[in-house]
């Protein structure tokens, strides 16, 4: 069993540190020199890199935080090799390697502790545990976005939806080891509860009509307006 606990923790200490990739920090001073910390909502994340600095710097960022997410939690299923710990425990291993990655990216050791909101990273590790979940929360997302153009407003909808969707689809995980989902569903609970006070600054610009819109397309309204310039 000491070498059980050694291997969990070598993992989770990987996935802290997985999470503290500051893809961010390090393509904004790399390609753009800029701190992203200092521009705009001062973090270090996509919806941040979009707004001050494009799509072409975002999106690198959202990609790296999905997969650094998404290999933190799936290099836990070496410990299915591990005949202590069975099918069922192992699901609660990567929900623990969940929290840890996010965590390692709000606090990021290799950028002073001083990072995002870990949005990309806790979808990344959402899919290292149930890719379906994580394709309907991103559905949920990509609606409000589409209809609100508010990032912040997309994100808090679909990570509230969360719960909801982890009770209807992942029992069945549970089912096949004879086990229950009440630990994935207090997880999805609390990460629910955590993006919302992660977002609290950007719900009180929401209320007050001070948060600030995205387009990925110009507004038509923008393109007619144009065009009779012309």
């Amino acid at each position: 069993m000491i070498l059980t606990y050694y291997c969990i923790a070598t993992l989770l200490i990987a996935a802290y540190l997985l999470g503290s990739i500051p893809s961010a920090v390090c393509i904004g001073k790399r390609y753009y020199g800029v701190d992203i910390r200092e521009q705009g909502s001062k973090n270090a994340g996509t919806t941040n890199m979009l707004r001050v600095l494009g799509k072409r710097a975002a999106l690198p960022v959202f990609l790296i935080d999905y997969i650094k997410g998404f290999v933190a939690v799936s290099i836990m299923s070496i410990m299915r090799y591990d005949d202590s710990i069975s099918p069922s425990w192992l699901i609660n291993l990567k929900i623990i390697a969940v929290f840890v990655a996010v965590l390692g990216h709000i606090f990021p050791i290799f950028a002073n502790f001083k990072g995002g909101k870990g949005v990309a990273t806790l979808v990344g590790a959402i899919t290292g545990i149930q890719p379906n979940i994580a394709l309907f929360c991103f559905g949920v997302w990509l609606l409000v976005f589409i209809v609100s153009h508010y990032v912040s407003l997309a994100s808090i909808i679909a990570g509230c939806c969360f719960p909801l969707f982890v009770s209807i689809f992942a029992g069945g995980i549970y089912k096949r080891y004879g086990d229950t989902s009440v630990s994935f569903i207090v997880f999805a609970i609390v990460v629910a509860v955590m993006l919302i006070w992660t977002h609290r600054k950007n719900i009180e610009r929401l209320l007050a009509g001070t948060e600030s819109k995205i387009y990925i397309w110009k507004p038509l309204k923008d393109n007619n307006t144009t065009n009779k310039s012309n």
